[in-house]
């Protein structure tokens, strides 16, 4: 008797560990079933910041939020008027124009597979995506008419939380109803990590479909690593995220010193961040300064070297020396970089009310 008590308690005991582990393993699963994202071919996980996770509530705020003109101070200007959906996240202008029509002094970068980039801005001033977010808010050349950023944060705030829907939307999200800055770059960050692109006919290439790319597309890629242009625009990226100096308005009497004014750092003066290259074929126009209106002025402008300056980067000090050809099938492989993950977004139809 005392042996069948024995065996049955330690069935149950089993069987209660057995359970625990199986109800454990299924919310996990769930879980990650729920809340994880599928990056397209060629792309690496995307890294979340421990403290600002994905959910699918957060990237939804966060997509609401980048297309809502509310969070300006005039109601005029969102996230999306410089990085449209059009124009592959960035803007067709040279420079991007903020509120009362004030132009800004750069061209404006895409946000797709920004999820990737360590440094934010063409000077690299931002360390992270959600820092990234809270620039525009407090800028007077763009979204803010107060010149004190804490203010234009504060006041962006106020209004958001005027809002009922939204309300609802940072309970569900976050767990409270009042937002703060730090909520709204949050929520905003997390959507820009969804913008991918990945899945081009460059990725099947070298995923080994060799008919992926054209006979074209294939020297051009040949040339790409030849000449040195992969150097910089390291794949699978298609960028280092470091700074150089390329020459790019360099002859003008004040030029834009980029990462200098950040860091005052000698090595620094006059560089810009390498911009990626995925889906660049929608991005144009091309340079910190939108100074390059498509793809073929840009690589005749690497062909001949860049503008001669105190600071200019080596590798460009020395023209390339295509032919015509060359620069051709260098031009057809950037197309072949045109991914998916990204044109799937739209506009909202309606905001938070």
């Amino acid at each position: 008797m005392a042996k069948q008590c024995a065996s049955a308690a330690f069935f149950v005991l089993c069987a209660f560990i057995f359970c625990s582990m199986g109800a454990s393993f299924t919310e996990k699963t769930a879980s990650l079933d729920e809340e994880e994202l599928t990056v397209p071919l060629g792309l690496p996980p995307i890294p979340w910041p421990e403290d600002n996770p994905y959910s699918a509530k957060k990237a939804e705020l966060g997509r609401l939020l980048y297309f809502d003109k509310r969070l300006s101070s005039d109601g005029t200007v969102a996230c999306a008027t410089c990085h449209s959906i059009p124009d592959g996240f960035s803007d067709h202008d040279k420079v991007s124009t903020g509120i009362f029509g004030r132009q800004g002094t750069r061209h404006s970068p895409t946000v797709i597979n920004s999820a990737y980039q360590k440094k934010l801005f063409w000077d690299g001033r931002a360390s992270s995506l959600e820092e990234q977010a809270k620039g525009p808010i407090g800028n007077p050349k763009e979204m803010t008419s107060l010149e004190d950023i804490q203010e234009a944060h504060r006041q962006c705030c106020e209004r958001i939380n005027s809002i009922a829907g939204y309300r609802l939307l940072f309970k569900e999200a976050f767990g409270t109803e009042d937002c703060s800055i730090d909520m709204i770059a949050k929520a905003i960050a997390t959507f820009e990590r969804t913008v991918l692109s990945g899945n081009s006919p460059y990725d099947r290439y070298k995923a080994g479909d060799l008919n992926a790319m054209t006979e074209e597309q294939i020297a051009g890629y040949k040339t790409f690593k030849r000449v040195g242009c992969a150097i910089c625009h390291a794949e699978p990226l298609f960028t280092d995220g470091r700074f150089a100096n390329i020459g790019i308005g360099m002859d003008q009497p004040n030029p834009d010193l980029g990462r200098y004014n950040v860091t005052k750092n000698p090595r620094d003066w006059g560089s810009f961040k390498t911009p990626p290259l995925r889906d660049v074929e929608h991005t144009a126009p091309y340079m910190h300064d939108g100074s390059h209106a498509t793809l073929e002025e840009v690589v005749e402008y690497y062909d001949r070297g860049g503008i001669p300056n105190k600071n200019l980067y080596p590798i460009m000090r020395k023209p390339l020396g295509m032919t015509d050809q060359e620069k051709q099938e260098l031009v057809s492989f950037l197309k072949a970089l045109n991914g998916e993950g990204w044109q799937h977004f739209r506009e909202p139809e309606t905001f938070p009310q």
